[in-house]
């Protein structure tokens, strides 16, 4: 436990020390916690094996301390040089009656005690007893006088974040329910959303678009067609002229050939 303390301390002040864990370093008693840690507020000595109290320090700040699953059956009074104390877990140990625990009077800001998985619990009006004993006490083994359980901060967060979460969904499940169930009800009743009346005219539109492209292109190819007609038409007039004026006799040669005859 010695060397625990000194790994812990991390070259702190002992007096500037508020917090110490010394869980599983494994020893019967208290060794080598002294008085001098009088700033400490939370101590833990879980699963260490202690079977005693003596030598317990006197720590005068010291509000939360952890004992379980140690094998303590007696000697509770080796806490009272701790009087602030107001939260002692001594769940899992070897207590067996309530006469064990009458040292926990002393304690007057003694708020949470658990003492689950201890022999003391299967005493007749166990609850009622302790209840009756420690006036300060507010929270036996998780539960208050009236059998609430007390909440932990855990379940806050759960409440928070799980409660919340949840209405959102639902809520967002029902308006797409109302969406679906509002668009069915237009549907049934003959009305016509706009989006369809949007696409009607662009349908509309389109349309009247692709026969104007299309009768422009129509005009286009038939003044093309007939220009070529034209230039094909001027071209043979002119071929048929000129076979007409071959097949015509010079003039000049025929007057020449009647000067010959008449002379």
């Amino acid at each position: 436990m010695e060397k625990r303390i000194e790994l812990e301390r991390r070259a702190r002040k002992v007096n500037q020390i508020t917090e110490l864990n010394l869980d599983n370093c494994r020893s019967t008693s208290i060794v080598g916690l002294t008085d001098e840690y009088t700033a400490l507020e939370t101590l833990s000595l879980i699963n260490v094996g202690l079977t005693t109290l003596k030598g317990f320090p006197k720590l005068p700040n010291l509000k939360k301390l952890e004992l379980s699953d140690n094998r303590i059956s007696s000697g509770l009074n080796y806490l009272t040089t701790s009087p602030k104390l107001q939260y002692l877990n001594l769940s899992g140990n070897k207590i067996k009656d309530l006469e064990t625990l009458k040292p926990l009077e002393e304690f007057k800001n003694l708020a949470v005690l658990d003492l689950f998985n201890n022999d003391v619990t299967q005493v007749e009006n166990y609850r009622d007893k302790i209840f009756n004993m420690l006036p300060s006490l507010s929270f036996l083994d998780g539960f208050d006088c009236n059998d609430e359980e007390t909440q932990s901060d855990g379940d806050d967060d759960d409440d928070v974040n799980g409660n919340d979460s949840e209405e959102d969904v639902s809520g967002d499940d029902d308006d797409g329910e109302d969406g679906d169930s509002d668009e069915s009800e237009d549907e049934v009743n003959g009305d016509v959303s706009l989006s369809e009346v949007y696409n009607d005219d662009l349908e509309e539109d389109n349309s009247d678009w692709e026969e104007g492209e299309g009768g422009d292109d129509d005009e286009e190819e038939d003044s093309d067609i007939d220009e070529a007609d034209g230039d094909a038409n001027e071209s043979a007039a002119s071929v048929n002229a000129n076979e007409k004026d071959a097949d015509k006799p010079d003039e000049s040669q025929a007057r020449g050939k009647k000067r010959k005859h008449d002379g």
